[in-house]
């Protein structure tokens, strides 16, 4: 059982990830390093064309073709490097209050079920300057994730992010931007709304002022010490997959047949979804969900040990005679709770390394629950299959 088998998580004690590999070392890029990986890139595509056989080797740590790249820009101190931290990198909320300023922009490299880059500016990098080589920083760019303090002035910061909006429209008119109105946990809930409206509202009216309407703009209240920022990227990321449609339409199958009530496809380290059913998103079943994942990655840091191979022959050996996974039902991991105020089942089955299903089952489902299982082995087979035909293509 993979999941069980393999501790996704940094220890409380050392820190340390015992999982599968996830994310790259972070970077440190100077505007001039970027623009000579750029070139060299350049270069090796020149050289493909006229001799494949003499391609030079990939710069050292050039940007990866065809990883979707996530900017998060900003004012300085509104909150990047600890959404950065919290999210990709397990970070205590609590524990972001000692992270430093940004003083170079940081690459991460994330690898999941779809690799992709975070790149995280410094508020005082302008990247108008002309050492930065504009094509390198937003030639595969997947979104451009704006952070705004709600609890600063934030007047200059819909100034700067109006200016990068109008010199960007010209030459990238499709970059998703999404704007994060943080650090919203200490308002009240009107005065969150207000907020929304007035961000909204001046950014929409400068934009239509300078001839630009219906800019691809989506906002988002966000706080590291809650949920809404894992619900904010997991919309972010959606937009990122170009198979989302076939996810979707297998998870509104499987709700229909099996009287699920809501159904999330989770990636299990970082706990955003990547796809859920057509019905809206319920919060509190979420976030149940979302601490559900953690229960589970806890227990498996307890019982996930590598067995010696003498034990495993001892379990393989008389009376079975058999291989451990010819002994059990499921190689994957599967789970199931019940909550206690609504009695209702939520159910969690792994679906790859990456990956895990996870679903909210109506009140009285227990007599079904035979076929319910067998309805969520069909969907995490044909979810498989999306995921290998997609990866085949790109291979092609």
């Amino acid at each position: 059982m993979p999941l069980l088998e393999t501790g996704r998580r940094r220890t409380k004690l050392d820190r340390s990830y015992n999982g599968p590999p996830r994310q790259g070392p972070v970077r440190h890029i100077s505007p001039v390093q970027l623009t000579l990986e750029r070139i060299h890139e350049q270069n090796r595509a020149n050289v493909q064309k006229i001799d494949p056989a003499k391609v030079p080797a990939p710069a050292p740590g050039a940007a990866a073709r065809g990883k979707p790249r996530l900017l998060l820009m900003g004012q300085r101190r509104s909150g990047k490097s600890s959404i950065s931290s919290v999210v990709f990198h397990k970070m205590p909320p609590n524990e972001t209050l000692f992270l430093e300023s940004t003083a170079r922009i940081q690459k991460d490299s994330m690898h999941s079920f779809m690799d992709f880059q975070v790149w995280d500016f410094p508020g005082q990098v302008d990247w108008a300057d002309p050492s930065f080589d504009l094509d390198a920083i937003f030639g595969e760019i997947g979104a451009l994730i704006w952070v705004i303090d709600a609890q600063d002035e934030y007047l200059e910061a819909i100034n700067r992010l109006n200016s990068t909006i109008l010199n960007l429209q010209p030459t990238y008119p499709n970059i998703n931007i999404e704007v994060f109105i943080h650090k919203v946990d200490g308002l009240s809930d009107d005065y969150k709304l207000d907020i929304q409206r007035d961000v909204t509202q001046r950014i929409q009216d400068e934009l239509s002022d300078h001839g630009v309407e219906n800019a691809p703009i989506n906002f988002h209240l966000t706080s590291i010490y809650n949920h809404s920022i894992f619900e904010a990227f997991s919309k972010v990321i959606q937009k990122l997959i170009p198979h989302l449609p076939y996810l979707e339409a297998l998870l509104n199958n499987c709700c229909q047949k099996s009287g699920f009530e809501k159904a999330y496809l989770f990636d299990v380290l970082s706990k955003i979804y990547i796809a859920t059913d057509s019905s809206p998103v319920d919060m509190p079943s979420y976030e149940i969900c979302s601490d559900y994942i953690d229960v589970i990655v806890d227990v498996s840091e307890i019982y996930g040990w590598n067995r010696p191979d003498e034990y495993i022959e001892r379990l393989e050996g008389p009376p079975w005679n058999k291989k451990l996974e010819h002994q059990v039902a499921c190689k994957d991991a599967e789970s199931c709770i019940v909550l206690t105020d609504g009695r209702r089942p939520i159910l969690l089955r792994e679906v790859n390394k990456y990956l895990a299903l996870v679903a909210v089952v109506k009140e009285g489902a227990y007599s079904k629950m035979p076929d319910i299982i067998e309805n969520i082995n069909a969907t995490v087979g044909g979810l498989l299959q999306i995921f290998e035909i997609t990866r085949r293509r790109q291979r092609a």
